[in-house]
């Protein structure tokens, strides 16, 4: 009995977080915004939109027809799924499990088991999307030309505001709730 009173008062505890500011509630909610025009793009070229790529390349570089299929469109989901996300971190199942979840249902959400995860992506993001900006005269050099390499390094270049949206909003969260966490240990 002594355990579930204490779980009912660090669950209260939790759920006592204040509310994130507005302006953290447009960021968390941007991020899945900066990732879908990379994946409409993706999608598109699944699809046989023409895109600018020979159907060489996009047979040896994206498996297009053949695995590229299957592939092309999972990377799209997990992509847009890791960016949603981020709305946990200013949501109520970002604080307390959603119940239908086994084991963590109803549960406070450990402020490590956010903030670690979030940080690391949000370090991830700015160094895969701020390299893969460093690079980009160098990639696909002659294999994308005119118009379709324009379009893509559009749809691509708000990919570069992920990693500090989420920085941003994960800071806010790790604010908020530092003060009603219990020490560790």
């Amino acid at each position: 009995m002594p355990l579930t009173i204490e779980l009912s008062e660090r669950r209260a505890a939790v759920l006592s977080t204040p509310p994130p500011p507005r302006w953290i509630r447009w960021a968390a909610h941007a991020v899945p915004l900066v990732a879908l025009p990379s994946a409409l793009w993706r999608l598109a070229m699944t699809f046989g939109v023409p895109v600018g790529y020979s159907d060489e390349v996009l047979r040896v570089d994206y498996g297009l027809p053949g695995i590229g299929y299957l592939v092309l469109p999972m990377i799209t989901v997990l992509q847009e799924l890791a960016a949603l996300a981020t709305l946990g971190l200013i949501s109520r199942w970002g604080l307390v499990g959603p119940r239908r979840l086994p084991f963590i249902g109803n549960k406070p959400v450990p402020l490590w088991a956010a903030v670690g995860p979030a940080a690391f992506g949000a370090v991830l993001m700015t160094v895969i999307t701020v390299s893969q900006y460093l690079l980009w005269d160098r990639v696909d050099q002659g294999t994308l030309t005119g118009v379709h390499r324009s379009v893509l390094g559009w749809c691509y270049a708000p990919m570069l505001l992920w990693g500090p949206l989420l920085g941003i909003v994960t800071v806010s969260y790790y604010l908020r709730r530092r003060s009603i966490s219990p020490p560790v240990g």
